[in-house]
């Protein structure tokens, strides 16, 4: 038998290997779609019968209280599994929640709170983040009243609230709040003065804090410093004020006092006289400045308000918080003064480190264009307990009813593993906020 010439054997070779590579191809692509579907079938169906184990754990006096009461399983083309939020809008992903950690939990603190279906959503978050150390705290604006709360550590969620009094945790970045509140009780500087920017915003070096005489270079606005936490540009106004003006306006946002009952529990702010441990406490670049959550919360309310320091209060919450509205001794800021620092807090959210997560990624289109958001983030390392803080400290109130407000404090302590960032778990507790209270179009 006469060979084939080689162009020949060539060319049937070739159609041989396309041939042999289709068959593959269809074979694979068959078995993985029907892989595909089944997976995408039972996993929708597990997330189901979950959900209905959950309605049926965690379902409270009140009408509507589980995590699944506005979240529902959609399957996509791809045969995949997703869930979706209120009105079908794009929330941050769930992947890492445990159900498991959700299944027969203990409600009773849950009843017990004057918000239950805010207070159910706090507790599902902590067990769907588990932070080493997580607390969150919900106030109403107008009565300075605690409406929720939420509180995990040791590996757990607590039913008692215990912690947000404690003042081991390191204010970190709140402690702005001290040197821009001095600075405008001064006089000398407003909103856009120009502050020098030496340097990263983060770091805070000897080299960063000298100002030629002559500077012509980079500057920030006292504002933008803020919002950004730029710590340079703080410090230096820090240093500029001096440590009796520092130290006034951290006495009137309650640092250095001990409250009655000891609730909370006293929060520490030393201003050294001179030098760069003066510029490390004017931008809260030290351990040695505390804060305790309940504060953080009066602090904010007061600027609110526009009023004296008041510590937020409960009915429910003794001897954690206290029983009734207390007056306090406690001087006030100019209307200026507070002006400042409630514009200053909508740049961090608009402009600065708090704009990321408080969006649309985290809240439904509608909630946040109702709404007009303001807040402080701040992390540093501390040592009790030992880890990295991460805090939100802030507010949400209605643009077309500014009588709906709502204060909201998120500090959270990570040690190996960090989760959820504190803004964007503040943001969630925002979002649950309006979709209960804000009008329905």
């Amino acid at each position: 038998m006469q060979r084939l010439p080689y162009a020949q054997r060539m060319r049937n070779r070739c159609i041989a290997i396309t041939v042999l590579v289709t068959l593959i191809v269809a074979i694979v692509h068959c078995s993985t779609t029907e892989d595909i579907q089944d997976s995408a079938e039972a996993l929708i169906q597990t997330q189901i019968q979950d959900s209905t184990t959950i309605e049926d754990s965690t379902s409270i006096a009140s009408s509507d209280t589980s995590i699944f009461d506005d979240t529902t399983v959609i399957a996509n083309p791809n045969g995949l599994a997703r869930l979706t939020g209120i009105e079908d809008e794009n929330f941050a992903s769930d992947s890492s929640y445990k159900d498991t950690d959700v299944k027969g939990r203990d409600t009773t603190h849950i009843k017990s709170q004057k918000n239950a279906y805010l207070a159910d959503k706090i507790d599902i978050l902590l067990r769907r983040y588990h932070p080493d150390l997580g607390i969150i705290l919900v106030v109403d604006t107008k009565t300075n009243e605690i409406i929720a709360w939420g509180e995990r550590r040791d590996g757990k969620v607590q039913n008692k609230p215990d912690w947000i009094g404690r003042a081991t945790f390191p204010a970190a970045s709140l402690a702005k709040f001290v040197t821009i509140s001095a600075a405008m009780e001064s006089n000398r500087y407003s909103l856009n003065t120009p502050i020098p920017m030496i340097g990263r915003h983060h770091t805070l070096y000897l080299r960063q804090l000298k100002v030629p005489e002559k500077y012509n270079g980079p500057t920030m606005e006292l504002s933008e410093a803020f919002a950004r936490s730029a710590n340079p540009p703080m410090a230096i106004v820090g240093k500029s004020l001096g440590a009796k003006r520092l130290s006034t306006a951290a006495a009137k946002l309650g640092y250095n006092r001990r409250f009655p009952g000891n609730v909370p529990n006293t929060s520490n702010y030393t201003a050294p006289d001179t030098g760069y441990g003066l510029a490390e406490v004017s931008c809260g670049f030290t351990t040695s400045t505390t804060l305790t959550p309940l504060l953080a919360a009066a602090q904010v309310r007061a600027i609110l308000a526009k009023k004296p320091l008041e510590i937020p209060w409960a009915r429910d919450m003794v001897p954690f918080a206290p029983q009734k509205r207390v007056a306090l001794d406690i001087g006030k800021f100019s209307e200026n003064t507070y002006y400042g620092l409630r514009e200053a807090m909508l740049r961090s959210v608009t402009q600065g480190t708090a704009s990321k997560h408080m969006s649309m990624k985290n809240m439904a289109r509608k909630n946040f264009e109702a709404l007009r958001l303001g807040g402080k983030t701040g992390s540093l390392d501390g040592n009790d307990p030992a880890g990295r803080y991460d805090w939100f400290m802030g507010f949400a109130e209605a643009k077309n009813d500014p009588s709906k407000s709502i204060v909201v404090i998120v500090m959270q302590m990570h040690k190996e593993f960090r989760s959820q960032p504190a803004t964007q778990v503040a943001a969630m507790v925002i979002n649950y906020w309006a979709h209960q209270n804000l009008e329905k179009k």
